[in-house]
């Protein structure tokens, strides 16, 4: 509720993120927020820069678009021609946006290298080294390794310190894509999953997912100061000139690929005021106990098969329902090929009944499975258990 009177309040003020005489609250809401979460990162007094973007697409591409500035500034004015073969690495479970970024800034999809990752969906860092070192000889230069906190399948995060150390050994920005699992930086139980993450040169992070701050809230958050500005900056005289009575940097259009930007921060000040860190904690604990609670109820239930041996590490839990029909069935291409066609039949009739909703995918050579994540603290234990109960109702006669 706090998030929406916030929403509506942003509304009605109706105002740019710009520059400072604009929206000269929001632009301090967000400078102090920005910091807070930087800290929060492990940078030393929250130092650097950073920006709400419209959703973690834009902030991967920001932070893509950074690294290259970084290694080659003069690609800039002169483009792509004017540099080197880049590359750039993520695991093959990482998000899609890492290779749109790609493909929208010109570098090209096919310059993304897909890392291996083990059997729970992390990254393997000697597979990373490898490609990187075969990248190299080919001529090719490595700007950028996207690690995953917190995948989109199977909530993986990735081996942050083991990366970093990569990284450091060949000059390379690490960035770090905690879009989905960013905010258990809030929970003093959870948040060792991101050891190694304040080694990163970027992070995304969503507070628009496990935080539950309304749509749209994504952060980008750069460690070196001014890297940002001097990447995107095109020093309008219109709105930004240099001979204002203020601060520059508080005009902080100049940094962004936008010119209208929209106010999201206030959605996300507004909520830590009122329920603070540790009032976030313990609805992302929540959102944990449950999965925790629904991935032990169906382990050993019959009927069902999980996707991965072990506990999730966050919120997405992945498994098979086996209708009464392929139980006992050997493991052969017909029970597959029939267990590919229940996820799919089972959510459809969920959404006709109108009683629940639950994703699926496949995955790699695994058909599809069913895809629990739970984000909403306003979930029950009852609500684990019907969901079961109406999984076992819709698919029993398949």
């Amino acid at each position: 509720m706090v998030g929406l009177a916030a929403d509506w309040l942003t509304s009605a003020a109706n105002t740019n993120m710009f520059t400072y005489e604009i929206a000269p609250v929001f632009v301090l809401l967000e400078y102090v927020t920005l910091r807070k979460m930087r800290e929060m990162v492990g940078w030393p007094g929250g130092c650097g820069d950073g920006i709400f973007s419209p959703g973690g697409a834009i902030s991967n591409m920001y932070a893509m678009l950074i690294a290259r500035f970084k290694m080659f500034p003069e690609v800039k004015e002169k483009g792509m021609a004017a540099i080197p073969r880049l590359v750039a690495f993520t695991s093959e479970h990482s998000h899609f946006s890492v290779k749109k970024g790609a493909a929208a800034l010109g570098i090209g999809t096919d310059s993304v290298i897909l890392i291996r990752c083990d059997e729970r969906g992390k990254m393997i860092p000697s597979d990373l080294e490898r490609r990187i070192v075969e990248a190299k000889q080919k001529g090719f230069v490595p700007f950028l390794v996207s690690a995953t906190a917190g995948t989109t399948v199977y909530g993986a995060f990735d081996p942050l310190i083991a990366i970093a150390d990569i990284c450091k050994k060949y000059k390379i920005w690490m960035h770090v894509d905690g879009a989905w699992g960013g905010g258990l930086l809030m929970s003093r139980k959870h948040k060792w999953k991101l050891n190694g993450i304040e080694r990163a040169n970027s992070v995304t992070w969503n507070p628009h997912k496990m935080m539950g701050v309304p749509l749209q809230c994504s952060a980008l958050l750069v460690r070196e100061e001014g890297l940002m500005q001097s990447c995107n900056q095109m020093h309008a005289s219109y709105l930004f000139q240099q001979d204002k009575h203020y601060d520059l940097s508080y005009d902080t259009g100049d940094k962004a690929l936008q010119c209208g930007r929209h106010v999201d921060v206030f959605k996300l000040w507004l909520m830590w005021r009122a329920k603070g860190t540790t009032g976030f904690e313990a609805q992302i604990d929540k959102c944990l106990e449950l999965a925790e609670y629904l991935y032990n109820k169906i382990k050993n239930r019959e009927g069902y098969e999980m996707v991965f041996d072990g506990k999730p590490q966050h919120t997405n839990v992945c498994f098979w329902y086996i209708p009464p029909s392929l139980r006992g069935m050997e493991d052969n291409e017909e029970r597959t090929s029939r267990l590919m066609k229940v996820a799919p039949v089972i959510k459809a009739r969920m959404m006709e009944y109108g009683t629940t909703m639950v994703s699926y995918q496949p995955l790699g050579d695994k058909v599809n499975f069913f895809r629990m994540v739970i984000s909403n603290p306003a979930a029950t234990h009852q609500d684990i258990d019907f969901l079961i109960d109406e999984i076992e109702r819709l698919g029993q006669d398949l």
